[in-house]
């Protein structure tokens, strides 16, 4: 791996993450829910934080940005459609917009659905996508904004990516997560596996992110609807993926 990731828990259930570039000291920060913890960490590691990347515009993920900016410096990096409801920008981002931590290119993925403004990060030879709200570990986000369609074509994205990267995402949701999506697919080896490993990794105070992509296609509900029986547990044996997924979705709403 290219750059150092570390996992920052913040507020009740939120992660930040920082990523560093031990060549050229470049450190930045994916979403600021909370300023003190990643000050604290920043501090703890001698870290100059030079960046700030904000997914999207929820007050989870960007609360902190104003103190975090103030004493550190940092530019602020997001997307350019949602710059109205951003803390201001120094560089606003669309998919064909460039920026690197150290030596490792970022690529901006648009992906709606918990929002209409929300971009993803993908680090390509780090091998970590941070996927927010988007992609969740063992879930997706809820549909605040977007259409079932749009999240579906985002999660198909993010899908494609190589299945070792690393998915960074913004919630220790991933126990409710994955008693859900056991409701669907109950005798799925992988799923009863995980289910084992993260009541055991909370049971001991720590993080179930980030996940793999690969443990997500074996495990995610929200990425698994051309199973069969996925589609038969929410009787639509004949559906295509993306209707399958809307009523999964749904289901999750009222889980």
């Amino acid at each position: 791996m290219t750059l150092t990731l570390v996992t920052i828990p913040c507020l009740k259930d939120n992660y930040a993450y920082l990523i560093h570039d031990p060549v050229s000291g470049e450190t930045a920060c994916v979403d600021v829910p909370e300023a003190a913890p990643i000050l604290t960490e920043l501090s703890a590691r001698d870290w100059r934080l030079t960046d700030i990347l904000i997914t999207h515009h929820h007050s989870d993920h960007i609360d902190g940005v104003a103190e975090l900016r103030a004493a550190t410096g940092a530019m602020v990096l997001g997307a350019a459609a949602d710059a109205h409801r951003l803390p201001p920008l120094d560089l606003a981002l669309t998919e064909d917009s460039s920026f690197s931590i150290g030596s490792d290119f970022a690529r901006v993925i648009d992906v709606p659905g918990h929002t209409v403004g929300h971009i993803a990060f993908y680090f390509a030879d780090a091998g970590l996508a941070f996927t927010a709200d988007s992609l969740m570990a063992g879930g997706c986000g809820r549909l605040f904004e977007g259409t079932a369609a749009q999240m579906w074509s985002s999660l198909s994205i993010l899908a494609a990516l190589p299945p070792q990267t690393l998915i960074c995402s913004g919630h220790e949701y991933t126990a409710s997560n994955l008693r859900f999506a056991a409701t669907l697919e109950p005798d799925n080896p992988a799923l009863i596996y995980r289910i084992d490993r993260v009541a055991a990794a909370r049971g001991n105070g720590q993080a179930t992110v980030p996940s793999t992509l690969s443990e997500e296609l074996a495990t995610n509900p929200f990425l698994r609807p051309h199973q069969a029986q996925i589609r038969a547990s929410v009787g639509m044996p004949h559906a295509t993926d993306a209707e399958t997924f809307a009523e999964i979705r749904k289901r999750k709403d009222r889980f």
